[in-house]
């Protein structure tokens, strides 16, 4: 009575953001499967799917406005809960772009990150576009002489995982064959309570405009669709019940109440939705998403899909239910809850860890619990991640002397304060006509207060040089045309006064002038400056960069300093707080129709 009970309960909807799986339609009569012997179980094996994705460098927790959220020592003793009331039954993967984005990984390139999810016991996780942005092992992120290996760190962090980092879909660009560094075929069979698990890894095909071009220019990357459906059949002809993608590509939805209303998600142009809309039904029984930093909770063309915002403050759960007879997956009882917070202490009333939620507030802080158990910290990987964070602690909290009067903040869509100042700061230093700045490159707002250098890395932790270009005013209104046509934000500008429709399309700038509204002469030359990722053709620019004599672009590989650092000592010379420009140098006009669906890139740099 208690086990029809709780199997019972099992397949009933449960309260809050858990939902269920596919609501069932009319049912037709199928074949009574085959006989088993009495003493083989008959019920539903319980599996439990836990994804993470997007964790970029994020292993240690965050404290702000009296609560502490985040980090994988606190997420250890979610993964502990889940791993005791489902004992042998959880798989833990990640969908990709592990290590860039904080102090502690970028200094040690990675590897506290991967010390960390070996600990965690991951299963598997997808190569993401970040993972090719430290090149070759040291200090350089591009390749600089015959002995350095541009997949260098890529390896090593491949080496030192006790998990393997998959992609189905990449491939050298020439031969057309897998890369000999690149082990296996990109899918791994896993196998819990009896039943096998195919795990299939996938990599955005917007990798060469996402990461640093020239460290992935050797590689090709393949259509999603045709290859999960490839490495699905695969898996399955070797015996695998059930086909989990992870893939660092992603969508977004605004609501996730009703995981079966997907009008509040990006279903037109989103790579995730995308690829299963051109699979047949049932290649995959779940999928893991990341890249673009949003959230989904939902079943799309009957395929449960999780996705969160990533950097360690979240994650998302999917449970399954097999029938051991038939080894099929039992979709009515699938359950999705999406988007779950990591905390460690909380606010009592709220039960939230978001400190920029909560700020300003009167919080009365409480230990979280998850499940009604309280969350205790995994003291092992505490121990783990503590020798990299003493390395940083000087220099995360270096003050640069300089203050910030009024926070400035990003805006992925639209002109920012903090992007204007950034492509201010660097149109001046350089002497420049004309500043670009990639609103993906911007990973964080500069808070109001005292500068510490730790805040700007978290506002620019990417290790770009400062490139110049000389180019014709024909090529800079190309230039333009291309950075706005792609869905990569609105692209940051000093110099320049811009109309752009809020509809991306090709013909998305409506007007370009530089400041003071002087027409930009075609046969003038300006000099441009902006970080060499952009210069090297990343977020778009590569079909107009490719025209330009490679003699009038200076990538700046032989600076002293690079873009981040010569942005400090440009502000400490001029000694002056960090205040926010003017606004109204990109204006965005509205269109009478609605805007066309386009291809969601997701973020770049």
């Amino acid at each position: 009575m208690l086990l029809a009970a709780a199997l019972a309960c099992a397949a009933c909807k449960t309260a809050g953001s858990t939902t269920e799986g596919p609501r069932p339609e009319p049912a037709t009569p199928a074949p009574a499967p085959a006989a088993r012997p009495a003493s083989a179980s008959t019920e539903p094996v319980h599996l439990t799917i836990v994804g993470t994705n997007d964790i970029h460098g994020w292993v240690m927790p965050i404290a702000e406005s009296g609560v502490r959220g985040g980090g994988l020592a606190a997420f250890a003793a979610y993964v502990d809960i889940l791993r005791r009331e489902n004992p042998g039954g959880v798989l833990l993967i990640d969908a990709g772009d592990l290590f860039q984005g904080t102090l502690a990984s970028n200094l040690s390139e990675g590897e506290v990150v991967i010390a960390a999810m070996n600990a965690l016991g991951y299963d598997a996780a997808a190569i993401g576009n970040h993972e090719f942005d430290f090149g070759p092992i040291g200090p350089h992120v591009t390749v600089h002489g015959p002995d350095e290996d541009v997949f260098g760190v890529l390896k090593a962090r491949m080496a030192q995982a006790k998990f393997p980092l998959l992609s189905a879909n990449i491939y050298e660009h020439d031969s057309k064959l897998r890369p000999e560094w690149l082990p296996g075929d990109g899918t791994l069979i896993v196998e819990r309570k009896g039943i096998k698990i195919g795990i299939v890894g996938l990599t955005t095909p917007m990798t060469p405009q996402t990461t640093m071009p020239i460290n992935v220019a050797s590689l090709r990357f393949a259509p999603l669709a045709p290859e999960a459906e490839t490495a699905a059949k695969r898996l399955r002809e070797k015996g695998a019940a059930v086909v989990v993608a992870i893939m660092h590509a992603g969508g977004k939805c605004s609501q996730w109440s009703d995981p079966f209303d997907t009008s509040s998600c990006d279903v037109e142009a989103a790579e995730v939705f995308s690829m299963l809309s051109h699979l047949p039904p049932g290649t995959l029984d779940a999928v893991v998403a990341g890249h673009v930093h949003a959230s989904i909770g939902h079943f799309f063309q009957k395929t449960p899909v999780i996705e969160t915002p990533g950097m360690g403050k979240t994650f998302g759960t999917i449970d399954l239910w097999v029938d051991p007879v038939t080894r099929s997956v039992k979709t009515e009882l699938t359950k999705l809850k999406p988007v779950q917070p990591v905390c460690e202490i909380v606010d009592e009333t709220t039960q939230s860890c978001d400190g920029r939620a909560l700020k300003g507030k009167q919080v009365k802080p409480a230990g979280a619990t998850f499940h009604g158990t309280p969350i205790a910290p995994d003291p092992a990987i505490a121990q783990l991640i503590a020798p990299a964070l003493d390395k940083v602690t000087e220099l995360q909290n270096k003050r640069l002397g300089l203050k910030v009067p009024v926070a400035l903040g990003r805006n992925y869509e639209a002109e920012s304060t903090l992007g204007s100042f950034l492509a201010d700061t660097l149109r001046g230093m350089e002497k420049a006509d004309v500043a670009l700045v990639n609103p993906g490159g911007l990973r964080a707002d500069l808070k109001a207060g005292e500068l510490t250098y730790g805040a700007v890395f978290e506002v620019m932790p990417f290790d770009n040089t400062v490139a110049t270009l000389t180019l014709s005013g024909e090529e800079l209104t190309r230039l333009l045309k291309a950075a706005y046509a792609g869905r990569k934000g609105v692209f940051q500008v000093s110099g320049l006064q811009v109309k752009l429709s809020k509809c991306v399309t090709p013909d998305r700038v409506k007007a370009v002038t530089l400041e003071g509204g002087k027409p930009i002469a075609p046969a003038s030359h300006y000099r441009v400056v902006m970080p060499d990722f952009l210069a090297r053709g990343g977020d778009g620019l590569a079909g107009v960069l490719t025209t330009i004599d490679p003699a009038r672009i200076d990538l700046g590989q032989n600076r002293e300093l690079n873009f981040r650092d010569a942005m400090v000592a440009f502000w400490q010379q001029k000694k002056a707080p960090l205040e926010a420009p003017k606004l109204g140098r990109v204006t965005l006009i509205s269109d009478k129709e609605k805007c066309p669906p386009s291809e969601a890139d997701g973020m770049g740099q």
